[in-house]
């Protein structure tokens, strides 16, 4: 048995529009967030990544009493172009002094 189409079934969404090009292209991205501040500096990177409204799948803080920096590790869903805002809207915040992706 064969099945055959007499006209295209594939189409297109404009990009943006939440369509299968943009949900194809996120894909689990993991950051490191370094800072600065001690436990405070990690405080407010978690706060930050609570109100960003994306479901964190994995989230991990690294502080200890004498060492001068922290870090936060998270993994979330981002397209290229949302991973590239992320690390540019942690680094504007003064407690982070570097973003290393995955």
């Amino acid at each position: 048995m064969s099945i055959t189409a007499d006209r295209p079934t594939t189409f297109t969404f404009p990009a943006g529009s939440g369509g299968p090009e943009d949900i194809a292209s996120r894909m689990p991205r993991r950051h490191t967030v370094v800072t600065g501040d001690g436990m405070d500096g990690v405080m407010r990177v978690a706060t930050a990544l609570q109100s960003c409204g994306r479901i964190l799948r994995e989230f991990c803080v690294d502080v200890r009493e004498g060492v001068a920096y922290g870090s936060v590790t998270c993994t979330m869903s981002m397209t290229p172009a949302e991973a590239d805002e992320f690390e540019s809207r942690m680094l504007a915040m003064p407690c982070v002094l570097a973003v290393d992706p995955y």
